[in-house]
């Protein structure tokens, strides 16, 4: 009798892989990042990546790593000059790749490799766009992106980037060069600069950070299109390329990112201008246009940009929980922010109108919202605040804190914004690796978890007789 052939240890590790995260989407997604965060742990480690030739703290690099791959910006060194060339070479490519997302950098690579994409490429793909796809198997195809268009899409991904972050260093470059920097400096930091806005990262390469450019508005302004373009998210981005001309066309995923994105800026820098007015360190010794300009410009960072040309530990406490709501809420689905999503919020806010006025379907823009993604909403909002709420509890019974201050990092880290009160760059090691996991949870947790909900239905043979708890 013939004996089966024993697998190599390779073998043996390939099929441990499949058999664990192989066949799930999301699970793939978990592994691949962590993978990534190991591998530009043991690179940020290298002498060569830090300016003084020495091997960086385990759990700085490790810090770091997570912060980039995970395009949050907050740090636990000093960016502009703990790293090398090498090291700054590292944190731009790594930004790019957690950015465009793991599932969908795979797909674009494997697209350019073999010059065609597979339907188990397109279904990986699209289960990057759109958590509701990952394991819930056939969908409506009244979807933002349809499954038939996920080849255009990963182009428009791959083209936004190049596209977009170029205008931005373009612009940025001979503005640079005007503020006095010399043309070497300006050329690689203006590509540094853009990279960091449209990834929604904000990490600066220079000392000073934005504060060489607190008074060019026009240097912010380029900056914060950049953010804004880079949180309406990637299938928008293809909706508007599609529909430019055409705006009643635009899908109901689309509409709903941008009209509660330009809400969401303009209360937010409404409520910071009423809160700070009276602020001497931050907005109150400026004039109404400095004051409307600072507003809107850090209404857009606390949605994930991470920029800030005002001390942040200087605004009242008021503001900060203000700025704490703004960055828990996040930017668009499939972005480069984090967050709950814009449309999650949306959403909610549909069902309990539709509650209020006694309406038993959800409606917006001429259309009716199925009662499933309501339930996903509630699902990302819950497990969001929970992560939240355990890491700053954690937190706080480490520094002994107070409370304002270590909330508005932990819901950075969660919202992978990148603004810091200035408690990060003073945690010792296990408070940094706690503020890591709620990077990497803010990062792929909320989606895994909706994906985890979405394909949570199961055929049963029978249902329980109903009853109703009292609610409110």
């Amino acid at each position: 009798m013939a004996q089966r052939p024993t697998a190599s240890g390779f073998g043996r590790l390939k099929e441990a892989w499949n058999t664990a995260i192989g066949h799930s989407p999301s699970r793939f997604a978990i592994g691949v990042f962590t993978l990534l965060i190991l591998l530009f742990t043991l690179l940020f480690s290298l002498p060569i990546a830090s300016t003084s030739g020495t091997v960086t703290p385990l759990a700085d690099a490790l810090f770091t790593a997570v912060s980039v791959i995970c395009v949050t910006g907050l740090s636990t060194v000093d960016m502009s000059t703990h790293w090398s060339a090498a090291g700054n070479v590292f944190v731009y490519v790594g930004v790019q790749i957690g950015a465009v997302g793991v599932l969908t950098l795979a797909s674009i690579l494997g697209m350019i490799i073999s010059r065609k994409l597979g339907l188990r490429a397109k279904l990986i793909a699209a289960g990057d766009t759109n958590p509701m796809r990952m394991h819930h198997g056939p969908v409506a195809e009244g979807q933002a992106i349809r499954l038939g268009e996920i080849g255009s899409l990963l182009l428009t991904v791959a083209t936004s980037l190049i596209v977009i972050e170029g205008a931005v260093a373009l612009l940025l470059f001979p503005r640079m060069l005007i503020d006095g920097v010399d043309p070497g400096t300006a050329a690689w930091q203006s590509f540094y600069y853009s990279a960091m806005a449209f990834t929604n990262t904000g990490f600066t390469p220079n000392a000073a950070g934005l504060g060489s450019f607190s008074n060019d508005y026009f240097f912010l302004g380029i900056l914060a299109v950049g953010v804004f373009l880079g949180a309406l998210g990637f299938p928008v981005i293809f909706a508007l390329r599609k529909n430019l001309f055409h705006p009643r066309k635009l899908p109901l995923h689309a509409k709903l990112t941008i009209v509660t994105t330009l809400i969401l800026v303009v209360a937010g820098a409404i409520v910071f201008t009423v809160l700070e007015f009276d602020n001497r360190k931050t907005l109150g010794g400026m004039n109404a246009g400095d004051t409307a300009f600072q507003s809107f410009f850090l209404s857009v960072m606390t949605r994930s940009g991470g920029f800030n040309a005002i001390e942040i530990g200087d605004l009242n406490g008021s503001s900060k929980l203000v700025a704490s709501m703004l960055m828990f809420i996040g930017g668009g689905s499939a972005s480069t922010a984090g967050g709950i999503k814009v449309t999650t919020l949306a959403v909610l806010f549909l069902a309990a109108w539709a509650e209020a006025k006694g309406n038993p379907d959800m409606e917006a823009f001429g259309r009716r919202i199925p009662q499933d993604v309501v339930r996903v909403a509630l699902s990302v909002v819950f497990w969001g605040a929970a992560i939240v709420a355990i890491a700053t509890i954690i937190l706080i019974q480490m520094t002994k804190d107070p409370l304002e201050n270590v909330l508005f990092d932990v819901v950075s880290a969660f919202g992978t914004v990148g603004l810091s009160t200035g408690l990060t760059e003073t945690l010792d090691d296990p408070g940094k690796y706690v503020l890591a996991v709620t990077m990497l949870l803010g990062r792929v947790g909320t989606v895994t978890l909706a994906a985890a909900v979405a394909a949570s239905t199961s055929s049963k043979l029978y249902r329980r007789p109903e009853e109703r708890p009292i609610v409110g």
